[in-house]
This record gives C-alpha cells, sequence and structure tokens, in this order.
C-alpha cells in the first residue's frame, strides 16, 4: 500500500518520512510490507489510510480542485489537501481518532449495518419505530447515496432492524463487521475528547471551500470547519446531500483519490451526465496524469 508512490515520486517519498518521523516508528514499512492483520491494528489503519489518500492527492498533477469533500475519515485528508490544516496536525487528529474511537466503542455492545434499496425516509421512520417497540437505540450513520444508508447502533438493534428490513423489500440489509457505532450519540466521550485536541489544533484558511460531513454544506470559515469536524463525530456523514450541493452549486467534475472508487460509483448513479473518474494506485494515478496533461 503507497509503496510504488514512495520509489516513483521524491515528494512521496518525503511525506511518507515525515509521517515516520512523526510517529517515531515506520508505519511506511506496515502500510508497504505489514500483513492485513497488522494493518488492522488501531495504531495503523485510519493512519495508513489518511496518509495514502493525501500523499495520493498530493503527486497527482491531472487536476487542481475547485472544492474538496471527504467522506468520515476522509475529511480530515480533505483539511490537509485544501491547506486548512498541516500535514503533521492531520497525522495527530487521525491517530487520536482512531484510539480514542476504539477505546469508546470497546465500553459498548454496538454495530453497524448497511441497508440497500430503501429510501432515507422509510429507514428513519422505521428505526425509530423499531427503537420503540424494542428499546434499542439505532441511528442512521451515513446517509451515501438514494437508497443506500448505513444503520448504527446497538447489536441487537441493528440485527432487529436489518431482518425487518430484508422482509419489507430492502435488496439487502445485513449487519457490517465493524465494531462500534460511528457518527452516533454513543460516541459523545470521543466527541469530548478529540473535540479538545481539535480545538487546541490550528486552523487556517481554506486555498479552495471544503463541503463537510455534517450538513453536507460548502464552508470556508475556519471556525465553522473546526465545529462542523468536532460535531461529525456524533452525528451521520451527509454524503447524499453533500453531493448534491456539490452540483447544486456548479461543480461537474468529480475525482476521488483513496483506496477504491466506492464513492466514484455513487456519484455516477447519482450523476450519470457528470463526469467521474478516481485515483487508487500508481498505474491508475499515471494514466490519468498522462491522459489528463
Amino acid at each position: 500500500m503507497g509503496r510504488e508512490l514512495y520509489e516513483k515520486f521524491p515528494k512521496a517519498k518525503e511525506m511518507f518520512e515525515r509521517a515516520n518521523e512523526y510517529f517515531g516508528r515506520r508505519i511506511s514499512d506496515v502500510m508497504f510490507y505489514g500483513t492485513e492483520e497488522d494493518l488492522l491494528e488501531t495504531k495503523n489503519t485510519q493512519p495508513a489510510v489518511f496518509l495514502y489518500e493525501v500523499i495520493l492527492a498530493t503527486v497527482q498533477d491531472a487536476f487542481k480542485s475547485d472544492a474538496v469533500a471527504g467522506h468520515s475519515l476522509g475529511e480530515f485528508a480533505a483539511l490537509v489537501v485544501n491547506g486548512c490544516i498541516s500535514f503533521e496536525d492531520g497525522l495527530n487528529l487521525v491517530f487520536n481518532r482512531a484510539v480514542i474511537g476504539q477505546k469508546v466503542c470497546e465500553k459498548y455492545s454496538t454495530a453497524m449495518g448497511a441497508v440497500i434499496g430503501l429510501s432515507e425516509e422509510y429507514v428513519a421512520k422505521r428505526i425509530k419505530e423499531i427503537w420503540d417497540e424494542t428499546g434499542e437505540p439505532i441511528y442512521i450513520a451515513n446517509f451515501n447515496g438514494p437508497g443506500q444508508v448505513v444503520i448504527s447502533g446497538s447489536k441487537k438493534g441493528i440485527r432487529t432492524a436489518c431482518k425487518a428490513f430484508m422482509k419489507e423489500g430492502a435488496k439487502k440489509a445485513v449487519p457490517l463487521m465493524i465494531s462500534g457505532s460511528f457518527h452516533t450519540p454513543y460516541m459523545r466521550e470521543a466527541e469530548t475528547e478529540l473535540g479538545d485536541i481539535i480545538r487546541k489544533t490550528r486552523f487556517m484558511t481554506p486555498r479552495t471551500p471544503i463541503y463537510q460531513c455534517v450538513d453536507g454544506e460548502v464552508h470556508t470559515n475556519t471556525e465553522e470547519i473546526r465545529q462542523n469536524l468536532i460535531a461529525h463525530i456524533t452525528h451521520g456523514v451527509q454524503w447524499t446531500s453533500m453531493v448534491n450541493n456539490m452540483v447544486r452549486d456548479g461543480i461537474d467534475e468529480f475525482y476521488e483519490i483513496g483506496t477504491d472508487d466506492t464513492l466514484q460509483k455513487i456519484v455516477s448513479r447519482m450523476y450519470p451526465d457528470k463526469h467521474t473518474d478516481s485515483i487508487w494506485n500508481y498505474s491508475n494515478l499515471k494514466n490519468i496524469n498522462t491522459t489528463n496533461n
């Protein structure tokens, strides 16, 4: 994960080494040579994904963005890419996000589930009814696209909801292999602890606007961005609204930079007339750079 970037781009090598120095260990070696088990360790997973995204975005020269957006963890990468926070501050926030989030997750018996094929309105209505009937808390954690949401809450509540949705016409409704209840009030303690770190972090005027997860809207004011970053810890990711609002504001080309092309596919389904592309590895990056230059 990222080894070719390290070997092919001096800027990428510099950034990997800055991350190694910051962490006091060679996270680059974990990314290049580590096992899946190594990468799934709390101290590695989110920093590795963040690092990969930021470096890919930095070394590509196919385009210059007019705005940025990030889904959940990706919002931290987006804030580095648009110059709102420094690279090192981004590493610090993401590492603490991982450690603090894991600590809170271990205190509760919670889970997440994917629901596809039912409207957001229907899912929202039904999880409230199931909560009222069973006493098991359930929330919508991610609004990923029309008819595609992630629910989060107690393990029993998620199992019950998924079974109900399958009977009620969902194309898919399954618990995810994720222990935790991210982007819900279960993360209130994480919001407090990580929020204190975010408040102490320096936020700079961004080079480009950012569409943020918590409300789906575009922001340039540093204090608004800071407060939204804190609030998104306990609130659902509004990706559907983010995409709709980007199109509303005239954006007609979308490039996803990260470990896969999941978000590109969502945007393509929502707006098949818009140009979408993705950068997720060196070969793909090289092709896009060549095509657009």
